[in-house]
Parts: C-alpha cells; sequence; structure tokens
C-alpha cells in the first residue's frame, strides 16, 4: 500500500489510465447541492487566489495485468465521477463554441488526458466505468443529446455544470486552473492487500470531527498562530464553556435565529460556512457576536439570572428536553440584553411557552410542528405592528390566534384531556413533571422532586393499585373491572411516595394509616387522599375535578387585551387539513422564504420551483417517466405539448397547470415527501374572497 498526496489532475492524467468503479460499490449519488459545493469551492479558489484546495482521498487498487493502468477505485468514486462530469461539460461547450479558452489547446486537453483514449475504438475507450446503469447514462453523455438519459443523476450533474459554467462568468482557462488545485490523498493498494480491511479501517478508525470542531478549524486555522491563540482564549474558548462543550447545537440554533431556517444536524458546519462567506463578515466581528449569544445560551442551559421562577422555568423545561424553543429564547434574550423587555418579562415569556408546549402535550399534538412555530414565533411577534412594543401582549395574542396544529388549547379541550389521559403511560420525564408541578406550584416551600426520584426515593404510587385483592374489588362495587380498566392510570390515581413498595396492594385503609402512609405522607398532594375514608370511583372522580381547577392556575390559557391595529391574516401550513373553499392566499413562506402572490395557482408554480433549485433530480426523474399511469409523473413531463396549460419550469420539465386548489395542495404533500421536507416548512396566509 501506498499513500501520498497528489494533484486529482495528475492522478487522472494518462490516456492509459482506466478508473474502474467494481460491481460491489453503490450507485453514483451526488446530488446538485453537492455539486453546487464543489462549483463555488472552486469559484473561491479563483477568487482568492488560492494555491490548492484538499478534495479528500481516493483508495484504489491498481491492477498491473495487460497493458492498460487499471485502478478499482475502492474509495472516492462520486468525486472522480463529478470531476469527469464537470470536464466533459467544460469540453462539450469549448467543442459547441458557446465559450472560447484563451488556451486553445485546453479542449484537446481534458478530452485525450482526462476522460478518453483517443488510440482505442472499443468500450475501453473512455477511461471511468462507473457501476451499473450509472455507466450507460455516463457513455451517453459522449453520445447525442438525443441518448442521453434525462433521470440519471450522472446526466442531471452534467446538465448542472454545463448550465453554470456558461452562467457564472467564469473563464474555462480559470476553471480548468482551480480543478488543477484540488489536492487528493491517493492511496494505492497491491495485490496483497485486502481492500475490505482498508475500507472498513479508513471508514471506522478514529474520533469523527464534530461539526463544532469543523466551525473551531474555519474559524482559526487561516489566521497567523499569534492571532490564533489569542482569539482562542478571548473567545472561542469561552464559547465552548457557555455552551457547556455542545458548539454544535449551540450554532445550529444561532443559524436558526440568524437565517430563519434549521441547518440539519449532520449540515451544520457547511451551513454556517456559507453564512460567514455569502455575508463577508470578519473574523473577530462574528466571534464576539457568536460569544454574546453563547452567553444567553448559556442561561438557556443554567438559568442562574438571580429571578428564582425563571431560573426554574428553565430548568424545567431542560427536564423535558425542549431543545426545539432555543431559538426563540435566543431572541427574546437578545431583546433582554437591549433593554427592549424586562427580567421578568423574560420569565413571562418563559412560562408561556412551558404552559403551550405542556398542553400540546396533553392534547397530543404533533411535537414536528414546533420547529417550525418557534422559529417563527418572534417574527410572528414583530410582524404585528412591524415593532418589539408590548412584546409579552403580542406574543399571547400570535399564540391565540394559531389554528389545528399549531393551537394552544384551550381550558376544556386540556383540563379534560389531562384527567382522561393515561398519565401512567407517558414518558417517565413528562409524568414526573406534572407530578412535580402539582406538588409544588404556589409555594416557596419547594421540595425538590426531581433529585428524590433521580436517588430513587420517590416514585408513582397506584392508589387504586394495579391488581386488585378482593377487598378492593368490593369496596369499588360491582363494576370494579370497569371502574379499574378506565381509571388506574389517569392523574386522579396517582401519587409520589417513598414507601411504594410497603404499600402494595394494601387495603386503603391501611395505606392511609399504616407507618409512613398517607396520613404521615409530607407531601401536600396527598393531603386529600389522607383526609378520605375510602377510595372508589367517587373519590378519584373528586380528585381529579380538584386537579382540574389547580391545572388552570398551573397552566394558564394567555389571555391578553391586545388587539393589532390592522386586521391579520389566517395562516396555514401544508401540514394542516384545511377547507380553503372561499378562501384566497395571499402570502406564502417556505423555509426562510417570502412572497406574495396573487392566487393558489402562482403558489403553487412558485414553491415547485423553489424545490427544484433545491434538487433538480426528482422532477427530472418524474418528468423523463411523463405516464399518465403514475400518479406524481402525471403532474410533470419534459414536453410541453404533453399538457393543455403548462409551466416551464426549466427546459426539460413542465408542470401540468391544470386543476383545482385541492388538487394542488395534494401533490405539494407528495412531492414534499420525495423532498423530505417538513410539510410546516410551508406557511400560507390567507385572506376570504370577500375582503377585496
Amino acid at each position: 500500500m501506498k499513500g501520498s498526496e497528489i494533484s486529482l489532475m495528475k492522478f487522472m492524467e494518462g490516456s492509459s489510465k482506466r478508473f474502474v468503479i467494481p460491481v460491489y460499490q453503490r450507485n453514483y449519488d451526488w446530488k446538485i447541492t453537492n455539486c453546487k459545493q464543489l462549483f463555488d469551492d472552486l469559484e473561491k479558489v479563483i477568487k482568492h487566489q488560492r494555491k490548492n484546495h484538499f478534495f479528500g482521498s481516493i483508495v484504489s487498487v491498481y491492477n498491473q495485468d495487460g497493458k492498460d493502468e487499471e485502478h478499482l477505485v475502492i474509495d472516492g468514486q462520486q468525486r472522480l465521477t463529478t470531476i469527469s462530469l464537470l470536464l466533459l461539460a467544460m469540453y462539450n461547450i469549448l467543442k459547441n463554441n458557446v465559450l472560447e479558452a484563451n488556451d486553445k489547446s485546453i479542449g484537446d486537453k481534458i478530452l485525450e488526458d482526462y476522460l478518453i483514449d483517443k488510440w482505442k475504438t472499443d468500450e475501453t475507450r473512455i477511461k471511468l466505468k462507473p457501476v451499473k446503469n450509472d455507466n450507460q447514462a455516463y457513455r451517453n453523455l459522449y453520445e447525442s443529446e438525443d441518448d442521453f438519459i434525462g433521470s440519471s443523476d450522472i446526466t442531471i450533474n452534467y446538465r448542472y455544470f454545463y448550465e453554470q459554467i456558461i452562467n457564472r462568468g467564469l473563464s474555462i482557462d480559470d476553471l480548468f486552473d482551480a480543478i488543477y488545485r484540488l489536492q487528493i490523498i491517493s492511496i494505492t493498494l497491491n495485490n496483497d492487500d485486502n481492500p475490505q480491511l482498508i475500507f472498513e479501517s479508513l471508514n471506522s478508525t478514529g474520533v469523527a470531527l464534530s461539526e463544532g470542531d469543523k466551525i473551531r478549524n474555519f474559524m482559526l486555522m487561516d489566521l497567523p498562530t499569534e492571532l490564533q491563540n489569542q482569539y482562542y482564549e478571548k473567545y472561542w474558548n469561552k464559547v465552548e464553556v457557555c455552551t457547556n462543550y455542545g458548539v454544535s447545537a449551540f450554532v445550529r440554533d444561532y443559524l436558526s435565529v440568524k437565517q430563519q431556517s434549521i441547518p440539519s444536524q449532520s449540515k451544520v458546519y457547511s451551513c454556517f460556512k456559507d453564512f460567514v462567506e455569502e455575508r463577508a463578515l470578519e473574523t473577530e466581528e462574528l466571534l464576539i457576536e457568536l460569544l454574546a449569544y453563547a452567553k444567553r445560551y448559556q442561561i438557556l442551559l443554567e438559568g442562574k439570572t438571580g429571578d428564582v421562577a425563571l431560573d426554574a422555568c428553565i430548568y424545567r423545561l431542560n427536564r423535558l428536553e425542549t431543545t426545539v424553543t432555543r431559538p426563540f429564547f435566543l431572541e427574546v434574550l437578545h431583546l433582554y440584553d437591549n433593554e427592549v423587555i424586562s427580567l421578568s418579562e423574560v420569565g413571562e415569556i418563559l412560562q408561556i411557552a412551558e404552559n403551550y408546549l405542556f398542553r400540546r402535550m396533553i392534547c397530543e399534538l404533533p411535537t414536528n410542528a414546533l420547529n417550525k412555530i418557534f422559529l417563527m414565533l418572534h417574527k410572528d411577534v414583530v410582524r404585528l405592528e412591524g415593532n418589539e412594543e408590548n412584546y409579552v401582549s403580542k406574543l399571547k395574542y400570535v399564540l391565540q390566534i394559531k389554528k389545528e396544529n399549531a393551537r394552544f388549547p384551550e381550558d376544556p379541550e386540556f383540563l379534560n384531556g389531562l384527567v382522561q389521559k393515561q398519565i401512567y403511560k407517558m414518558n417517565s420525564k413528562n409524568k414526573v413533571y406534572i407530578l412535580e408541578r402539582l406538588e409544588n406550584y404556589g409555594t416557596k416551600e419547594v421540595k425538590n422532586i426531581y433529585d428524590h426520584v433521580d436517588r430513587g426515593d420517590y416514585s408513582i404510587e397506584h392508589i387504586m393499585p394495579q391488581k386488585l385483592t378482593p377487598a378492593w374489588q368490593a369496596d369499588l362495587g360491582e363494576n370494579y373491572q370497569a371502574i379499574h380498566d378506565e381509571w388506574l392510570h389517569r392523574i386522579g390515581n396517582l401519587t409520589f411516595t417513598a414507601y411504594n413498595s410497603k404499600y402494595s396492594q394494601k387495603p386503603f385503609t391501611e395505606k392511609r394509616d399504616m407507618p409512613n402512609g398517607f396520613r404521615e405522607s409530607g407531601l401536600r398532594m396527598n393531603t386529600y387522599i389522607s383526609q378520605q375514608t375510602k377510595w372508589t370511583l367517587e373519590e378519584i372522580e373528586e380528585r381529579s375535578a380538584l386537579i382540574k381547577q389547580r391545572a388552570s392556575k398551573i397552566w394558564p390559557y394567555p389571555l391578553t387585551g391586545y388587539a393589532p391595529t390592522k386586521e391579520q391574516m389566517d395562516s396555514y401550513t401544508l401540514e394542516d387539513e384545511n377547507d380553503y373553499t372561499g378562501r384566497e392566499v395571499v402570502r406564502f413562506s417556505y423555509k426562510n422564504y417570502e412572497q406574495n402572490v396573487s392566487s393558489w395557482a402562482e403558489m403553487f408554480e412558485t414553491v415547485v420551483e423553489l424545490l427544484h433549485n433545491e434538487d433538480r433530480s426528482v422532477l427530472e426523474k418524474l418528468a423523463n417517466t411523463c405516464d399518465d399511469s403514475v400518479e406524481l409523473s402525471s403532474w410533470l413531463c419534459n414536453r410541453e405539448d404533453a399538457f393543455h396549460s403548462a409551466r416551464k419550469i426549466d427546459e426539460r420539465v413542465f408542470l401540468n397547470k391544470g386543476s383545482s386548489t385541492w388538487r394542488k395542495i395534494s401533490f405539494l404533500k407528495r412531492l414534499f415527501k420525495l423532498y423530505d421536507v417538513a410539510e410546516n416548512d410551508l406557511v400560507f396566509y390567507l385572506k376570504s374572497v370577500s375582503e377585496h
């Protein structure tokens, strides 16, 4: 085995070289986003005159048999194939006289040194041999465009590069030079090496860099050593400490605030890099802001604000693992730092959010909507009147008017849900939270329930036991089984005790009067229980009614007299099931993009185009199917004349415009699944037709 750093072009150069992707490798699966990242990097190499750009490693087995220098590519086929597509696009642009190169020999160099062996006439003429169906798609790129396999990622990415080279305004000479600056680690195996063992070793040993590690390196690596040390001590190390070394999660929330879009956990670094480079941010300026946000983040992790109620709320939210709220809370703490709101208002806002989350949990509203709700919540408040004044009242109003899966459940739904829900079957953290709130709300004599539970001192007790003895059956009456089935796990029959194992299935009066029984309990929630002479349906129902009264105070519905000066539009997400009859869409937001529209048709076509710009392969594959028997592809075709009314999405994708609003919404739902995009990323703002 030999390993060395080498220019990728040097590795590929030579007409006698062949690069074969073994049949056991996966298909080529780079998407437009990957190709865009490569092209952007090459553009930066040109713009910043970088000497080189690291492009990963390529592991190959060198086959010495025969005349040709054949390399079986064990690792790195995606990069090697993509560069071949880029080079082929450059060659064809020159060949078709779309652009010219100053160096007139570049076209011949690309073709004869990197793409083909001009001395061959058989199938080995093309130097790269991808795997399976990719091979046919790649070979067809060397033929007439009529033979292109439009649904293949090979063809889609080739066409992407072809268009980008023309539209970006880069010279062929500069682009060729930038590709030449791509550096790889070439690891060449011989026949004595075991490719599988080496491949597994390369991909499994060591600890991978976290997204936060990559961000630190990106921020500091190119600085002079003295400045690296200075910035690390002054800023970065403090960011790490403030975030409890969870920098990746922190930066994800920071980007969510700044961009109004939540990066996937695996793409935090690449999104951060794009964010910095697009805005041309200075390193120290950015580090100063990151540290300011990290200090706010530390409050969300640890509390320590000096406000007892606020710190307790932060602690409870962390016990519930409600990290989804943090981008919004960072905005709230930013308002506090800027003296827009007071610390007591921060506490009120966090408690409103806590109540909102808990009511939704009890009413079993979907949690996948929460990311979008909290991401947009600050913006929703400011949008009311274009300012941050009267913030708490506006927040209450915004939450009150939310509908469907985003709603703030009102008292009847929530309180009935609380006493009817099978609380004991909930996640442990949630049922402990409920009982802790019932015990500690409204008193300064707070018991540290969480610590007692963590140590195993307290456990949840069924007052009416899980197994009914004859004595319990007699107490409950002839309907004992129905009562037991319905009420056993409900909140009216649950409490905390430190003596669960001693209570066992004992009769109620014995549980009440035994040493350390309910009458001797130091827990407030056991006071009512200790005063009862029996425990039957009547007592369980009465205790449930008392819990409802208490719950309405612990988790109140937000009331406000605020009313906006202008009428607000209703908003719904694609996820919501709603009848849009008699409603017109006037604006939509998709991720961090917003646009006013004049009709459902305009919204529909614009959203399809936005999806297509994210990944062209999806619609191109559907358009190339162009078969009415395939449900989704009946909306798309690569021919304009396939539909009575068509919208051109790009040169080879036409969208069927002729359909009802309901069908458009239905199609978008299915399309979002193909793109693996959350339906609540698309929000409609509506008005009634009569509002003209």
